[in-house]
């Protein structure tokens, strides 16, 4: 049982930031006293996109899509550049979020499954530092109830109106954490658009086709939807909790589109972080500093004056929030495993400096999954013009072997090639670097208890690749 910090008997005044800042330095972050103020935790509000590429705001350099309560969270707070998820897939991820476990240890490896029996999760730790754990929309993946909520409302819509009514029908009692996790941009994208197909750029990775721009558009304008709804939730946490608040905007992975979601490259995993907390993280401050999802709820912990459990994967980056260290991770490791039976493809990778190493496990298989196969409007339709262009188009075809096809062994030099499209790892010259990392690699995930194996047999590129609709 965690204990609360001992409350001090004295008259409450107001602190200065200075102070406070001062005071923090004194007493070091295991002190298990608040660095807030010494008798009031600070509220904490976490706001989670679902299947957004850091990429398209403007906040990590967008010069189309809409993004302005970004922009306010930016100026007001810290910036992360080197954010990384622990896996490119909903269910995972979120469930490395709730544990601080990466997946391979919590066991929810495959999309859509469910964790090891006995798994800790850390939102009770809050609680039991006296928090009210308020949850909205998507937070769990498939919104699903989790240890540590006092209440989760599973309405994936309009997630500000029901916040708003919880504070108006709840009393409670100390600080509150406030979850809210908004489906958007996921699929299926919204059917109006409010940005011209003709006028949007298009990453490289994609064919440039008439219908594709018509989805990206629809995609951009979830993501601008997506940002007006936080602006709502941010609102409502000044209403409710003046200045005493801190405010974390995340997305769960890259968006579901060729070399993004269920993707190790970083379109896929590396996602856009922007904490905000008055009097403490300093206003516009960008961080090379490089995080991990399994870091998030470790470092919530850290502010409420408690200790994560020993063993986990997460680490408070509390002192990078607060302007002690500019270092935080020396290494990051991402996995995935597949999705049911749209998405097997197993794979693993570590990023160290500016190096990122990818192992695909099953390089005689296809790689694959819900957009190529299932083709929705609004998700996947884009493929049929796709497929239209590359009887025709050399680099069309190139684009769609490179997405269904992959080299075991990848290695990307990321300050040279930020978008990986020149594999190292074939170059005679990089072979340390390669053999280097593939020992690290290899090691931790023989710690983690990886059997790195697929979660179900995968489609072999030796056989046509079966229509997963039928």
């Amino acid at each position: 049982m965690i204990k609360p910090p001992n409350r001090m008997n004295f008259e409450p005044r107001v602190v200065s930031p200075k102070f406070l800042k001062a005071l923090f330095a004194l007493i070091g972050a295991a002190a298990q006293l608040s660095i807030f103020a010494v008798d009031k935790l600070p509220n904490l509000v976490v706001f989670i996109s679902d299947d957004m590429g850091r990429a398209e705001s403007s906040v990590y350099g967008s010069n189309e899509v809409e993004t302005p309560t970004m922009d306010m969270l930016a100026s007001k707070g810290m910036t992360f550049d080197e954010a990384y998820v622990a896996s490119p897939s909903c269910c995972p991820n979120r469930f490395s979020l709730l544990t601080g476990l990466m997946p391979a240890r919590h066991g929810a490896h495959p999309n859509h499954s469910q964790v090891k029996p006995g798994t800790e999760f850390l939102f009770p730790i809050l609680q039991e530092m006296g928090y009210t754990v308020a949850s909205f929309g998507k937070v769990a993946h498939g919104r699903r109830d989790f240890p540590g909520a006092d209440m989760n409302s599973p309405r994936p819509t309009d997630m500000s109106e029901n916040v708003t009514e919880w504070f108006a029908e709840t009393e409670i009692e100390g600080p509150v954490c406030l979850l809210v996790g908004d489906r958007r941009p996921h699929v299926s994208w919204t059917k109006e658009s409010i940005y011209d197909p003709n006028a949007i750029t298009l990453p490289s990775y994609l064919v440039d086709t008439l219908e594709t721009r018509k989805h990206w558009a629809r995609y951009m304008t979830d993501i601008t939807g997506m940002d007006e709804e936080m602006g709502r939730i941010h609102r409502i946490a000044e209403e409710q909790f003046g200045g005493n608040f801190l405010f974390l905007f995340t997305s769960d992975h890259g968006g579901q589109w060729p070399r993004g979601k269920w993707n190790l490259y970083d379109t896929g995993t590396r996602i856009p972080l922007i904490v905000s907390w008055s009097g403490i993280v300093a206003s516009g401050e960008r961080t090379d500093a490089m995080v991990s999802w399994v870091d998030i709820v470790p470092t919530l912990i850290d502010i409420a004056g408690a200790r994560s459990p020993k063993g986990i994967d997460g680490k408070s980056f509390l002192k990078v929030l607060a302007g002690r260290t500019s270092e935080h991770r020396d290494r990051i490791f991402t996995t995935h495993t597949g999705d049911g039976s749209m998405n097997i493809f197993p794979i693993r990778s570590v990023r160290m400096g500016k190096y990122k190493y990818i192992h695909n496990l099953r390089p005689d298989a296809y790689f694959t999954n819900h957009s190529d196969r299932l083709r929705k409007d609004g998700a996947g339709a884009f493929w049929d013009s796709w497929d239209e262009r590359a009887k025709l188009d050399p680099m069309a075809e190139a684009i769609i072997r490179g997405y269904y096809t992959r080299e075991e062994f990848e290695l990307f030099d990321l300050e040279a090639d930020p978008m990986e499209n020149d594999n190292l790892a074939r170059n005679p010259e990089y072979r340390d670097v390669t053999n280097g990392l593939r020992e690290e690699l290899a090691i931790w995930s023989k710690s983690q208890g990886d059997e790195l194996k697929p979660h179900r047999d995968p489609y072999l590129t030796s056989e046509p690749l079966p229509d997963l609709r039928k």
